[in-house]
This record gives structure tokens, sequence and C-alpha cells, in this order.
């Protein structure tokens, strides 16, 4: 099955030229690539950080462009770019004096190199990526004859989905938790693929004029990638376990009805499937534009090509001189083995290489140096902090992420950190009193918040118990993550409207023409246009001759998972209104867009977590259960529909039939939420579960969290927090700061357009940075920032070919061999209580670091410090 429909071919560049540009005929010589490049347009390619390959490509294409087709292919892409911080400014630069120069185009016998050059640079962008990390891993050609959704996948990809979710949901309440990442079943999907390719005899069956075989032929890249969709959707536990966890046990709010496998699965698969709906109405926004890059999806497209690219050797020259002539699959082999050897030192024979706490060590228990560069407990301001890849990736892949979010990113933090700083030793907010680092809620006598010591026997706000105890404190660093939290959701929207909203008009325009197209008459020569789809990107082009998903296919489901989730909440005792499922969407509705086209374009999501308690903690106060439904479907339906965006990135690049992916897509989630429920009932029956008597370690930290969150959003509320009187209103300047320093970016972006300091400045991700705290610090920020330097300011600009090749394999290889070696790790040392005593594992836990202790104003003895209530 190849999901190939009745159009005959692929839409070639010149035939969306055509219909874009009013008809302007051009020719393309389809001809091959092994010519060498002639050393005059060697400077384009070193600007646009293009391949000799697909320069010489470029250059066949530019052969049949008029000097007219140009101009307006150039104009189209300039105002489609002109912003994009992933685009190259010299490149702007260039097409600003193209199209600037009205002689070039009276006298075109006078700039003959300046019209090839720019003939060059839009075939560049027509017929490949204008991105060079796109470029790096994604293919620009497609077979539609390749099959796809064919029975070996199907059952590949749903035994590697039920793995995933057994594993995952069974190990996600222990403590350290256990997880299997979406590598390891890409990893294990293609030698199962070769075997039955090997094995399986072709027997088949024709459905529909389809013939389907139990062998149809070589195991494909495409299948591959079906399979990893189907595996990494439903890897995660349903969110809603977390409720389900506080409601039914007796130490939380002991609510048994809760057990009710109907209810549990009701809630479970509307929070599972509404972010389907919403990505799929988003596709528009999020999938086809060329700027939504969405980064992390590189990363699997690597490994996939690596597996599927063939064992040539083609030669690149990378640094010192050297030629490189391994194929990505030997150097990801190399790479994957080196990093799951290595993994064992810092994450077990010698700890201290992973938090290397190396100026701590100098004085233990001196309170200022611990508090400034402690890594457990301090602010982490370290040169150099750890050896362990693990804690260099924790925040952003420096090989992911372009250099510019991550240096964003550090500046955030750095900035934010400095204010930390300042809160703390002014003891503004009774600060001092508490450690600088901790996102947990403490009391007036400086110890962590008993939350059971202000409610009732059933779990409700109790408001003598709450004045006769204390009010809940927060640390200096989690003050300043809420205040930038804060920032950075009317930054986002602010941002969203000033430099996306041509985007997003177009996206809403074509979204409204999808839905009414069959109400009216149109052209199939004008349905890209019309519908908000960039046919100047290839891929678009490409995928063009594969049926859509149709909209209704997404808006049933998401009426679905309005209406079970509704159900759900009304029909048992959750003393929360149905409509709190509607809240969820409008809050996505709100801020998907903005902040799914942020995430694409930078590596770095926007959750909407805290402003989804917010507002349900305000809306329903004392009231903890009713805030977490509010949290849940405020915060997940965003969160999805950017995951399952991503998901249809990845099949987007890799020319999936766009109805196989809805399917992969939508079974696997079905039986993973199936299964996680399964797997809840059983464990909350397990016998002094959440407790430090469990067996397996059973201690439940996500529950635990997510019961200390519910009691200080819901059953406390912000208002008493954050409202009139509260002590910490004045954070609430956030918002509008986030206005604010958007507008200042803005307006510097206005006033000095050609500024690339000001060009690679995204206020958002800044942001983003600066809430990055508690309970970690700049240990797990800065040491992506010189890794990110190396590979895309220094190995990129100078050895683009040799970067192109092995840059996200490296990114795989090592992400796999961290799974693999903790994996392996942990089954076969750690669960026996095998340990190292020695000074390399000790000293980690050495003085304050280890203790905590470190208060700049410790509280004596029996005193308080603060307000008694408020």
């Amino acid at each position: 099955m190849s999901g190939k429909s009745e159009k005959p071919e692929v839409l070639d560049p010149i035939t969306v030229a055509d219909s874009v540009f009013d008809g302007e005929q051009v020719k393309f010589s389809n001809s091959g690539s092994s010519e060498k490049l002639p050393d005059e347009f060697k400077e384009t390619g070193r600007a646009f950080n293009v391949t000799d390959r697909d320069l010489i490509e470029a250059r066949h294409f530019a052969e049949g462009l008029t000097l007219e087709a140009t101009k307006k292919l150039i104009k189209r892409i300039y105002t489609l770019h002109h912003h994009d911080p992933n685009f190259p400014m010299e490149i702007i630069s260039k097409m600003e004096e193209f199209l600037n120069n009205d002689d070039i185009f009276a006298h075109p016998e006078k700039y003959e190199h300046v019209i090839e050059e720019m003939k060059i640079e839009a075939a560049l962008i027509t017929n490949n990526s204008p991105y060079a990390e796109v470029r790096a891993v994604v293919d620009n050609h497609d077979d539609p004859s390749l099959p796809v959704s064919t029975i070996r996948c199907w059952a590949i990809g749903i035994l590697f989905a039920c793995i995933m979710a057994s594993v995952n949901n069974f190990f996600d309440i222990r403590q350290p938790t256990i997880g299997l990442s979406g590598s390891i079943p890409q990893l294990l999907a293609y030698p199962a693929g070769k075997f039955l390719e090997r094995t399986l005899p072709d027997w088949g069956f024709t459905l529909f004029g389809v013939r389907h075989s139990l062998n149809p032929g070589p195991f494909n890249k495409k299948e591959h990638m079906l399979i990893t969709i189907m595996s990494s959707v439903g890897s995660s536990a349903p969110y809603t376990n977390y409720i389900v966890w506080i409601q039914v046990l007796p130490r939380y709010f002991n609510q048994p009805w809760a057990n009710d496998i109907a209810y549990q699965l009701l809630i479970a698969l509307s929070t599972n499937f509404i972010g389907y709906g919403m990505a799929g109405l988003c596709r528009r926004f999020l999938v086809y534009p060329s700027y939504c890059v969405w980064p992390g999806s590189l990363v699997t497209i690597a490994l996939n090509t690596a597996f599927h690219e063939g064992t040539g050797a083609s030669s690149c020259q990378g640094p010192f001189n050297t030629i490189w002539k391994m194929s990505r699959m030997k150097y990801f082999v190399f790479a994957l083995s080196a990093m799951a050897v290595y993994f064992w030192f810092p994450n077990y024979i010698f700890s201290a290489l992973s938090i290397f706490s190396w100026i701590t060590w100098i004085a233990p228990n001196n309170t200022i140096l611990t508090n400034i560069s402690g890594f457990n407990t301090g602010l982490g301001l370290n040169p150099w902090p750890t050896f362990d890849w693990n804690i260099v990736t924790f925040t952003l892949d420096p090989l992911m992420v372009p250099f510019f979010s991550t240096f964003n990113y550090f500046m955030g933090g750095l900035v934010s950190g400095a204010v930390i700083a300042a809160f703390y030793y002014t003891n503004a907010f009774h600060t001092g009193h508490i450690p600088i680092l901790s996102n947990k809620p403490f009391d007036h006598f400086g110890n962590f918040y008993n939350v059971t010591s202000i409610v009732d026997d059933r779990g409700i706000f109790d408001e003598k118990k709450y004045k006769a105890y204390s009010p809940a404190f927060l640390a200096a660093s989690n003050i300043t993550s809420y205040m930038f939290f804060f920032a950075v959701y009317s930054a986002t929207i602010t941002y969203g409207i000033l430099y996306h909203r041509r985007e997003i008009m177009m996206g809403l325009r074509g979204a409204w023409a999808s839905m009414t197209a069959r109400f009216r008459k149109h052209d199939d020569e004008d349905d890209a246009a019309e519908l908000g789809i960039d046919q100047l990107d290839v891929h678009n082009r490409l995928m063009s001759v594969y049926k859509e998903v149709p909209e209704w296919w997404y808006m049933i489901c998401l009426a679905i998972s309005v209406v079970i989730g509704m159900v759900a909440i009304a029909k048992w005792p959750t003393e929360t209104t149905p409509w709190v499922v509607l809240y969820g969407i409008a809050l996505c509705i709100i801020f998907v867009v903005p902040v799914g086209i942020i995430c694409a374009m930078t590596g770095v999501e926007v959750t909407l977590n805290v402003l989804a308690e917010f507002i349900g903690g305000v809306w329903v106060e004392g009231n903890a259960i009713s805030m977490c439904f509010f949290k849940t479907y405020g915060y997940i339906t965003c969160s999805h529909a950017l995951t399952f965006s991503s998901d249809l990135k990845l099949a987007h690049y890799l020319k999936i039939p766009p109805r196989f992916t809805f399917f992969a897509q939508m079974v696997p989630t079905l039986v993973s939420t199936v299964i996680g429920v399964a797997i809840l009932q059983w464990q909350t029956t397990i016998k002094d579960v959440c407790t430090m008597q469990a067996p397996y370690r059973f201690y439940c930290p996500g529950p635990n969290t997510f019961f200390t969150a519910a009691v200080f959003w819901g059953t406390i509320g912000p208002k008493k927090v954050w409202g009139t009187g509260g002590p910490y209103v004045s954070t609430l300047v956030g918002f509008p700061f986030g206005v604010a320093i958007v507008l200042f970016f803005w307006y510097l972006n206005k006033k000095f357009p050609r500024s690339a300091f000001l060009r690679n400045t995204h206020p958002v991700v800044m942001i983003s940075g600066a809430i990055g705290w508690a309970p970690y610090n700049l240990s797990y920020i800065w040491p992506s920032v010189p890794v990110a330097a190396f590979s895309w300011l220094w190995l990129k600009k100078r050895y683009v070919t040799f970067w192109s090749k092995y840059n996200y394999v490296t990114s795989a290889a090592f992400s796999c061999g961290i799974a693999i070696s903790a994996t392996v790790i942990f089954f076969a040392v750690q669960l026996h209580g095998f340990e190292l005593n020695w000074w390399g594992n000790a000293v980690v836990d050495a003085g304050c670091e280890g203790s905590g202790d470190c208060v700049y104003l410790p509280v004596p003895s029996g005193q308080s410090f603060g307000p008694t209530e408020w």
C-alpha cells in the first residue's frame, strides 16, 4: 500500500511558479549532480550553508528561470523569511539589494552575475528547504510507490506501542522513574523489519483494489518512520492518572469512587485524543509552513536516514584537514557504543563527573559559595559543571536546537539568576530564611509545608487549621520562575501578533477554504494558495500527490473527546463543571498557534501548566480536584496538540500519506490508553503504595508533587497568594513586562532591520530560559552553549557537508547510547542494590550540597519568620 491518490505526478517547482506567479513559463532540466561546481558559485554555497551537491542541483533548476520569474520568487521568499532567525541574514540582505535596484531589471546585461546568483538562491529555496539543518537529513525527492501502511509495519508498531506503554506506565510511580525513550523502538524497529523482510512469505490479499502482502518487499524508511510514530504517541502515562492517584488513595483525598474503571478510561481517552483534533486543525499553521522546522524531528529523521541510506561511503572534508568516508550507519554504531560505555562513569562509577560541582568542594559548608555555585541547591554558576551528556542536553539539545535558541535561553536564565540572587540576599518576600533553590512551599518555620495540616478528613481546605499553622512561602527561585511564567504568556501572544499575524491569517483563511471547499467551485491549480499551503516549499509539493485528511475527521475526533470528557465529569461526583473541557479548548485556541510556531522554529516549548492552574485556582478556589481538571484540560490540550503536530511534521518530511499517519496516531493511542488505565487499576491496590514502605520503590514522586500543587493552587488558591494583599501580588508585573519586552525588541528590529544581533534575539525564548529554575539551575543550561557554538557557529560554517552528514546522527547516537546504558545499569546493578561507595560518588552530597541546609538567614529553633497569616 502506498496511499497514492489518482493524481498522476508530483507538482514540480515550475508548475508551482506558473500557478502562483501568473504563469511565468520556465523549464527545468533534471540532470545529474556529479559535475564540478564553478568557483564563482562557491561563495553562494558558503553564504547559504549548502553542500556542493545541493548547489549543483539548484543550478540546473535556475537555468530555466526568467528574470521576471526570479523577481517574483525572491519577493515571495523575502516576505516569508525576512523576520526568520533561522534564515541567513546575508541572503536577506542580498535579496533586498536585488529587489530594490530597479537598474537590474532595466539593464540586466550589466548585472549578469547578480542575476545568476539570485536565480540560484531562488532555486535553492524552491527546489529544497531553505534551511541547512533540514537539507542535512530530509530528502527533497519522493517515491510514492513505496509501501507504507503494511501488515508488518502495523504488527511491529502496535507491538512496540504496547511495550512502551506497559514499561513507562508501570515505572511511572517509581523513584527514580524508569522510562523508555522514543529512540529505543526506532532503534529496534530496523532489525525487526529486516527480519520480517527476510522470513515472511509474499502472501496477501486484495482489498479495494490494493494488494496487502505479508512481505511487500524491502523494509523501507517510510515503514520505519510510521513504526516510530506509533511507538512514541502512546509512550507516556495518561495525565489524568495523576488525578486518579490523589483521588483514590486514603492518604490523599480518599475518594474510592474514582477507582471506577469507566471513569478512569473516559477521562484518559478524552485528554489523550483532544489534542489530535487541535493538531489536525492547526496543520496549516504548524506543519505545512517551511519555517516550521521542528528541530526535534530532525534528530529522529537523522537516525532513520542512517539506517536506510545504504553502505555507500561518500567522502567529505572534516576538521584538521581530515577526509571522512564513514557511512552514517557505521558512524552511528561507533558513537552509540562509545556513549553507552562512557555513560557508566557519570551515571554509576564516578558520579562527580555528572554533578561536577567542584567549586563547592573547596569549602563544602560555605553558605554563599554553595548558594551561588552549587549544582543541587544553588544557582549553578559554574564555568563547567558537568561531563554528563544527559545533563548537557537536559534543557536543550545543543546539536538539535539552533544556536540562537540555545544562547537566548541561556541569557534569560542568566538574567533571572541575578534577580533570584537580588531577592534572596535582600530577603525580599522573606526568601532569605529558606533555601535559595527549591520548587516546594515552606512554612514560617523554614520547613517544607505540611499540606495535610490545613485540610480536613475529606481533603477540603480548613480555614481554622490554616490560620493555626502557617501561610505558604516560596523560595526566591520559585517566585522568580512564576514571575517570568506570567511574562512568557503575555509575550507569546504579543509575539504572535507582531511577528506572525500574516501567517496566522493565511492559515485561518486556508482552514475556512478547506472546510467550505465542497460547497463551491474551485480549480485544482488554485487549491494550494487558497488553502494556505506554501507551494514554494518542495515538501508541500511532494506531499500533494497524497490524499489529505479532511478537516471533519479531526473535528469529529475533537467532538467525541469533548463529549466523553464532559460525560465523565458530570456523571461522577467530581464537583467540577463539565464546561471545564471547553475551557481547555479555549485556552488552546488562544495559545496553540503562537506557542506552536515558536516551538517549531526554536525548539523551545512554552507550557501552559502554570497559567491553567492559576486560572483554575481562581475560578474554583478551595476545590483541589476541580482545579486539577482545569489544569489538566488547560495544559494537556495544547501540549498534546504540539506533540502530535511534531509527529505530523515527521510524516510530512518522510512523505508518509497523511491518512496513514492519522490512523497510526489514533490506534496506538487507544491501545496505550487502555494499557495505562489497566496498570493503574492494579497499582492502586498495592499495599503501602505511594509511601516509603511501598514495594518496588513505588514512592510516587509524580503523584506527590501533583498533590502538593493541587493543595497549593486549589485548596489554598492563588487568591491568597497572588490576590489583593497577597505576599506575591507584585510578581504579577510579569504580565505587562512580557508585552513590553516583545514590543521593545520589535521596535529595535524595525529601527535597525540589518542588525544580525537583533535578528537573532528572541524575547520569548529568552523569557522561557528565565523560568527554567527550581529545582534546576544554570548548571543544566550553560553546558549546552559552548557545544552549540562549536556545532552551529564553527563546524557548520566551515565544514557544512561534514556537519550535514554527522551532526544529527551524533545527537541520535548519544541519546540511544544513554538510553541503553541507563536501562542496563538499572536492571544489572542498581535494582539489586549494588553501589560503589567511594569519594567520586560521595563528594556530590558533601556539605550543603547534600543537606540543603545552607540558608542565608536560618530560623532559630522554636521561632518563625514573616506574618502569621495573610
